[in-house]
């Protein structure tokens, strides 16, 4: 049986949802859209890279990832947040390439490099023919891709997706990640359920930013890390998989300095 404030004042109870929303709205603006990210967002738009901004997809405490729309289709606008809060979690060899173009102290310059590396890192990984999304452009501190998911929502963390074929997933990480180590060149570095989205039952990487070269002297070590949070995470789904047979299929031979003999 309803509640009896559930049918007698639903405009009253409409409203007051109403302005739940926009007090979230609000708060969000004030959080990533001040005066020079809004700027940065007319900047993109006038280069018709989006139409309008819609709503979060993903919020934390380094940025947010928003929906956009572009004339009938969905876009994806990552923001990173403009303080050192950013770079609080960052490994020392981002850090690296990262104060070769802007001073340790300027934060804004770190972070429109860092949007910048992302960016280089996306386009490399799609003609790589690796799942990743599709990057369209950036300017400061705002990063525009291709938008996974439908009018509903953005795709799933694999984290949070329900998964009905782990042998199958199995298959697709091993090929995804071997694209990026042997076609790419690359290693992720912070590669886990976490930093791959599930969409139409394949999985997408994102979060590319501290990608490193795949002779870099740490990415050894980086893709064992990876490929033991996945190998960790698909015995859980029923997967026989062992750490080392992962590797192998994905091309861990290749990563690693040269050796004296080469």
């Amino acid at each position: 049986m309803p509640r009896p404030d559930e049918v007698v004042f639903p405009r009253r109870r409409e409203r007051l949802e109403d302005r739940r929303k926009e007090r979230e709205q609000r708060k969000l603006a004030d959080q990533f859209f001040d005066h020079p990210t809004l700027l940065a967002v007319s900047s993109l738009i006038n280069r018709g890279l989006f139409d309008a901004i819609d709503f979060p997809l993903a919020t934390g405490k380094e940025g947010g990832v928003f929906r956009a729309t572009k004339d009938d289709e969905f876009r994806a606008v990552k923001i990173y947040r403009i303080s050192n809060t950013t770079f609080r979690h960052l490994p020392a060899y981002a850090l690296e390439d990262l104060r070769r173009e802007a001073s340790v102290r300027n934060f804004g310059g770190l972070v429109y490099a860092w949007t910048r590396r992302e960016h280089t890192l996306l386009g490399r990984l799609h003609d790589a023919g690796v799942h990743v999304p599709r990057p369209y452009g950036h300017y400061r501190n705002l990063l525009v891709m291709q938008f996974l998911g439908d009018a509903t929502g953005g795709a799933p963390r694999l984290q949070d997706a329900a998964v009905d074929d782990p042998e199958r997933l199995y298959r697709s990480l091993v090929r995804e990640i071997r694209r990026m180590v042997v076609d790419a060149k690359l290693v992720h570095g912070d590669l886990s359920p976490y930093n791959v989205l599930y969409w139409e039952e394949e999985p997408w990487l994102i979060d590319v930013g501290q990608a490193i070269p795949r002779a870099h002297p740490q990415a050894r070590a980086l893709l064992e890390r990876d490929i033991a949070n996945f190998a960790k995470y698909l015995r859980h789904l029923g997967v026989a998989v062992e750490t080392a047979t992962f590797l192998h299929a994905v091309g861990a031979e290749l990563v690693g300095p040269p050796t004296a003999e080469a």
